[in-house]
């Protein structure tokens, strides 16, 4: 069956019903003597042809005014992305990293050791990064052990995979569980020449991308390697947030807890040397955390949603 040929008037009619006066394509069948169906094919071929140009006026994805802010009353560098009202936690990650990837792969670019830790949001970002090119010379490292014997994609060890995947890099594992059962045993894997190579790396690194976790959302107690005493004992001692298996109080330091000796992840000490350390958090419930890691020089930048900004401004008024 040969397609039928419609000349331009045809075409740009039967946009002009479509597209400016929102007719159905039903009606606009029987206005222009086609089928419904064809009306589709005549709407394709007239953008195929250049009769119709669609065009969108300039968004910007971030909100400049909060980045500002942000700047001048935190000291941080900082990714606001706007969003809309009612979106979903899983919905809501999903946006901040679509538009956030662009930025933190241009910081990637210009670095050459990558500390990468997990987390939801974390996963968003990864996924969504295209670099513009291969860069074989960077080296991704993770910064946490795994957190249990069955790691998921939001996993520091599994983004960092994904990383190197994306950018043709090196990715150096931490092959040890991220809090081992007591300090011996803490102290016997960190003198293993393997794992000391990786750790040497890791304070060497010039980009962390880190995720901040709460006590009310720690990974650690959603996968049960820590259980509601330990949790008692994290608040006895201030802990307001964590950070690559660390958990620190209201000022930004670590607490004296007897998890403190039996983690395996870049020290705290080591990731403030690092020149950018950027936090990548979703939502306003990580505000005291956030603020608290700022405050400890554990975070001088920033990837959040404008709530979550707005959220961390209030509270520092």
């Amino acid at each position: 069956m040969s397609t039928p040929i419609y000349n331009d008037e045809q075409l740009i009619l039967a946009a002009r019903l479509y597209f400016l006066d929102g007719l159905p394509q039903a009606q606009i069948g029987k206005l222009v003597n086609v089928s419904q169906s064809k009306v589709s094919r005549m709407l394709a071929l007239a953008r195929e042809r250049g009769l119709v140009r669609i065009t969108v006026p300039d968004y910007d994805p971030r909100d400049g005014g909060l980045e500002d802010e942000l700047k001048r009353r935190l000291g941080v560098e900082a990714i606001v992305i706007r969003t809309v009202d009612g979106l979903r936690v899983e919905d809501l990650r999903q946006l901040i990293g679509y538009f956030a990837a662009p930025v933190i792969a241009g910081w990637i670019e210009r670095a050459s050791l990558v500390a990468v830790a997990g987390g939801r949001t974390m996963q968003a970002l990864v996924e969504q990064m295209k670099p513009s090119q291969p860069r074989h010379e960077l080296t991704l490292i993770q910064a946490m052990g795994n957190i249990d014997s069955s790691p998921g994609l939001y996993d520091a060890v599994e983004l960092g995979r994904l990383m190197a995947r994306h950018w043709g890099g090196t990715f150096l594992t931490l092959s040890t569980p991220a809090l081992l059962p007591d300090p011996e045993t803490c102290r016997r894997f960190l003198g293993l020449e393997q794992i000391q190579g990786v750790m040497n790396q890791l304070g060497q690194a010039d980009l962390a991308l880190v995720g901040i976790g709460t006590l009310a959302n720690s990974v650690f107690l959603e996968r049960d390697v820590l259980g509601p005493p330990d949790l008692a004992t994290l608040q006895a001692a201030g802990a307001v947030g964590e950070v690559l298996g660390r958990f620190f109080d209201s000022h930004g330091n670590e607490c004296a807890t007897p998890f403190q000796q039996r983690v395996v992840s870049l020290g705290l000490n080591e990731l403030r040397r690092i020149p950018r350390k950027v936090g990548v958090v979703a939502g306003a419930d990580r505000t005291k955390a956030v603020l608290a890691a700022i405050e400890g020089g554990l975070l001088n930048a920033l990837v959040i949603d404008e709530g979550g900004a707005s959220a961390l401004l209030k509270e520092t008024r």
